[in-house]
């Protein structure tokens, strides 16, 4: 049951008030699914990204640079040819860009990184991009216990250490900006998925209770949709199915042969939609006013499957908890 402490309100309440008689369907939609018209102006803003060796992350590092801002590219790994080609690019075109070594799954590289990042830019960092993660698919039964502790430290554990150690510096500045990477798997299932979906679902839950909780310190959390894209996500995909499907036992696979068959030749081919429409939608929202940044963005030019679960979502987190001492969290989050 829903606790009846009062819950101190702020700037955001205010502004979610004076928006209380839209409907929230309609809000709910083109949060998730209207492009900022705004020119994306990300100077002055300090970010620090996961997983930028190659995908979202590397281009979202040269994007935001070249948008104004200072990045922390962090990558697992150093060093490593995508670093070194990262800072030459850096230091050809005078982007603002340091490349960090961050391990997700490992406490202390989150921690040094971040320390790191922060003594750098002289004070806490105004945006984290939680970007990491890997893709190991095949049927649940076949998933090991190594496949599926990878799968959820890395995607999950991951993005709650960066933000547990990107916080309090966001509280003590009472601003920040936090986005999730999700997926169109983090609200619809496709058989044959691994743990990815569950994985995601997870994040998508994080992201929300991250973004009612963080209501009183002007921090703001975003959880971005993407479809499929063609990125290196199919050849580190690949490589980790084949390692599990040469340790998986008979036991396991007999029961899915056609599934199991796919594991390890995914290429991504037929997938022609641009990348960068992540980076975009990121550098957008980043830009728009505090206060009025969407929960979530479904990215993709193709099918949005998620966007009808999105707007449920919200409408009945709103009409359960809506009317209680949680309502002006719930409120300032949806923008009701």
């Amino acid at each position: 049951m829903p606790s009846t402490k009062p819950l101190s309100i702020n700037r955001r309440t205010l502004l979610a008030g004076a928006a209380a008689t839209t409907a929230l369907a309609a809000t709910s939609s083109a949060a998730q699914d209207t492009i900022v018209s705004a020119k994306p102006d990300m100077a002055g803003k300090s970010v620090l990204i996961t997983g930028c060796s190659s995908g979202f992350g590397r281009l979202g590092a040269e994007h935001y640079a070249r948008l104004g801002a200072k990045v922390f590219a962090t990558m697992r790994g150093l060093p490593r040819p995508e670093a070194d080609e990262l800072k030459a690019l850096a230091k050809r075109d005078g982007l603002d860009i340091h490349v960090l070594e961050i391990d997700v799954t490992d406490d202390a590289q989150v921690t040094a990184g971040v320390a790191e990042a922060e003594r750098i830019n002289g004070g806490a960092l105004d945006i984290l991009v939680n970007n990491a993660g890997v893709g190991i698919t095949g049927p649940v039964e076949v998933q090991d216990m190594e496949a599926t502790k990878l799968a959820f430290d890395t995607n999950v554990l991951g993005y709650h250490r960066l933000v547990r150690a990107v916080l309090p510096g966001m509280r003590a500045k009472k601003s920040g900006q936090i986005f999730m990477i999700s997926s169109q798997l983090g609200r619809v299932i496709v058989p044959g998925g691994g743990h990815y979906s569950a994985t995601k679902f997870a994040v998508e839950a994080l992201g929300e209770q991250l973004a009612y909780e963080l209501v009183p310190h002007n921090i703001e959390v975003t959880i971005i949709q993407p479809g499929g894209y063609p990125t290196d996500v199919w050849k580190n995909r690949n490589a980790y199915n084949i390692a599990l499907k040469t340790r998986a036992k008979d036991i396991h696979t007999s029961g899915y042969p056609e599934m199991v068959a796919r594991m390890g030749t995914e290429d991504g081919s037929g997938r022609s939609a641009d990348p960068m429409d992540v980076p975009n939608a990121i550098a957008e929202i980043a830009s728009m006013p505090p206060g009025t940044r969407p929960l979530r963005r479904a990215v993709h030019p193709g099918g949005k499957p998620q966007l009808p679960i999105n707007e449920t979502s919200a409408r009945v987190q709103v009409g359960w908890l809506g009317e209680t001492p949680y309502g002006p969290w719930i409120k300032a989050v949806h923008n009701t």
